[in-house]
């Protein structure tokens, strides 16, 4: 047997110890969170960690889906959710197409802009946008947060499809114009077919951007309660004596289903559109 697949073994020992060291930094505290929603409250409170379970409970589920709110909050988050990746897919499609096969005055700055913007921290923008929806009598409003939402992930959707528009050859759209389409017509029935896998992308970018975010809904939702998202209600949750770590953590894991079967659904789709967005253009 040759010495150099021996040696080159060793040469990537490091590296693949590294990665599974951070594999395991990043999943243990997911692994927490489900353990923890299955462990008996004898197992969560006993003073030495129990990492493996040695019995299982549905109980904690049961209490976090019979809590108060917990459906009327994963109501609201989801309408947030939906409105705030509908509005940005709509806008960003629209101008994403402006920038890839137009040529007007003035693009590479808006592209410029765009780009600016979607470096720029979030949480420069907390105070800003409070002070704009007090102002303006938008406070305690879903659509407030759906349309800080949309700004938010807007950017991303507009540079990501704009890359994945430049990789689709215009020539497409001039064939179907030259058969008789209008270029509305050829962009949705030749474009726009090849653009699912970055729009099912940006989409599921957008699902998790607002689903999970915490900082502007525990801003913006101030006395009306009920409009409260599942994130700011979660880090309320708890009962009269104190926190109730089980059922914290089975609604925890209830909150991250949705994210998690979608990326499964959509897996695939979802990493040929990143690699698209991220080489191409």
């Amino acid at each position: 047997m040759s010495a150099r697949p021996v040696r080159v073994a060793l040469r990537g020992l490091p590296l693949n110890a590294g990665a599974l060291i951070v594999f395991v930094l990043c999943v243990f505290p997911v692994y927490w969170m489900i353990l923890t929603a299955f462990k008996p409250t004898a197992d969560i409170q006993a003073e030495t960690p129990v990492f493996l379970p040695t019995s299982v409970t549905l109980e904690h589920f049961s209490d976090a889906l019979s809590a108060d709110g917990f459906w009327s909050f994963w109501r609201n988050s989801l309408l947030v959710t939906a409105g705030c990746v509908l509005l940005a897919l709509v806008v960003a499609l629209g101008a994403a197409f402006a920038v890839a096969r137009m040529r007007w005055k003035g693009r590479r700055g808006f592209v410029l802009m765009v780009f600016v913007a979607q470096v720029a921290p979030w949480e420069a923008l907390l105070i800003p946008m409070y002070v704009i929806a007090r102002d303006t009598g938008m406070l305690d409003r879903l659509a407030t947060l759906t349309l800080v939402y949309f700004m938010i992930t807007l950017p991303f959707t507009i540079v990501t499809l704009r890359s994945f528009l430049s990789a689709i050859p215009a020539e497409l759209e001039e064939a179907a114009q030259v058969d008789g389409c209008t270029r509305a017509a050829a962009f949705r029935r030749v474009t726009f077919p090849l653009l699912a896998p970055g729009l099912l992308a940006t989409s599921l970018f957008g699902f998790i951007t607002a689903w999970n975010e915490f900082a502007f809904a525990n801003m913006l939702i101030i006395k009306n309660q009920d409009d409260r998202t599942l994130p700011v209600w979660l880090s309320s949750f708890s009962n009269v004596f104190g926190t109730d770590w089980g059922a914290t953590m089975a609604a925890s894991t209830l909150f991250a289903l949705p994210v998690l079967v979608l990326f499964l659904v959509l897996q695939r789709r979802v990493a040929t559109g990143m690699t698209g967005g991220a080489v191409k253009g």
